[in-house]
């Protein structure tokens, strides 16, 4: 039970082998904190409905958005503006208009199994 922290290695397990498997699985608590907060942006049906639209269709503006997602432009522009801070999409800018994207390949990579 070489993975144990020392402040649990005095608890009794069943399967100590599989104890450490499962901490290898759960990894380093920064990355799990990383993946806990992509879950939570994901866990919005609005945002999901954005982000599906998005990966699904390529770049959208605000309002295509808007009529896709029967949400009103601002409600979008509030979750655009969340999952671009927290790095899930991108802006581009065409003149007045600016279409949105999917940039985060991990998010793409769940998107892919979702909404079939």
């Amino acid at each position: 039970m070489h993975l144990v922290p020392a402040d649990r290695a005095d608890r009794r397990t069943i399967d100590g082998h599989r104890v450490c498997e499962a901490i290898a699985a759960i990894g380093d608590a920064d990355r799990l904190r990383a993946w806990a907060d992509r879950f939570s942006l994901l866990a919005d049906a609005n945002r999901l409905a954005l982000l599906l639209a998005l990966h699904r269709t390529g770049p959208l503006a605000v309002s295509d958005l808007a009529i896709a997602t029967g949400m009103n432009d601002p409600a979008v522009s509030q979750a655009l503006r969340l999952l671009r801070a927290a790095g899930v999409v991108a802006g581009e800018k065409e003149g007045r208009v600016v279409r949105y994207r999917v940039v985060d390949a991990e998010v793409r990579g769940l998107l892919e199994h979702c909404g079939d």
